[in-house]
């Protein structure tokens, strides 16, 4: 019996790990993306932002069919749903991009870099919350650090958007590059929130 509750705890921990890595491998697309312009890059990221949503999917299925779970199952759910919505921001960043005709900026290319970064630390700091809680916390607390510095570019950006001409092609364009730089911030949230959980669920476990 003991066997069959550590077995349903490293499911729900392997799934957590899956979201993470997958979170992951979409920024660095993102990047990819940001970098080379690529529609084929875009594809591929749109296939992870599936893959990590089917992943998702067949964790809440587990929570609702499990009374064992390796920490609480709000924490569990709430963790995804963050680590779930990064990658969904990178995959509607590019859309929208996509669909506005917006071209990668370099403010684009710094912020989606650090996001990347903070998705790296993330992906860590889930991996190690069983055995290393306390290098968890360093890991979610760089992630948090990264997330100043995107919100640090973001103000960058919108300010420089406002220094153009006062024309009304201008002004359509700042609309559309503020849309996509809220798409990147609202990224970068995401995985603050991821963070936050993180530490918290640490907190509970010791």
């Amino acid at each position: 019996m003991f066997g069959f509750f550590k077995k349903k705890e490293s499911v729900f921990q392997s799934l957590i790990e899956q979201q993470a890595s997958l979170a992951y491998e979409g920024l660095r697309l993102l990047v990819k993306y940001f970098e080379t312009n690529d529609p084929e890059v875009a594809e591929e990221l749109s296939i992870k932002e599936k893959e990590a949503d089917e992943v998702r999917r067949i964790l809440i299925d587990e929570l609702n069919r499990s009374f064992i779970t390796p920490f609480d199952r709000e924490d569990i759910f709430a963790l995804s749903r963050s680590i779930d919505d990064v990658i969904d921001y990178a995959d509607t960043t590019v859309m929208e991009m996509v669909v506005l005709k917006v071209a990668p900026t370099p403010f684009m290319l710094r912020i989606a870099s650090l996001l990347k970064d903070a998705a790296y630390e993330i992906m860590h700091g889930v991996q190690r919350l069983p055995k290393h809680p306390k290098v968890a916390i360093d890991h979610a607390q760089r992630a948090k650090a990264l997330e100043n510095r995107v919100e640090a570019v973001y103000r960058e950006a919108i300010a420089d958007l406002f220094s153009g001409p006062e024309d009304i092609h201008h002004l359509v364009e700042m609309l559309k590059m503020r849309e996509v730089y809220r798409h990147l911030s609202n990224a970068a949230d995401r995985g603050d929130e991821a963070a936050n959980i993180i530490a918290d669920i640490v907190v509970k476990k010791t």
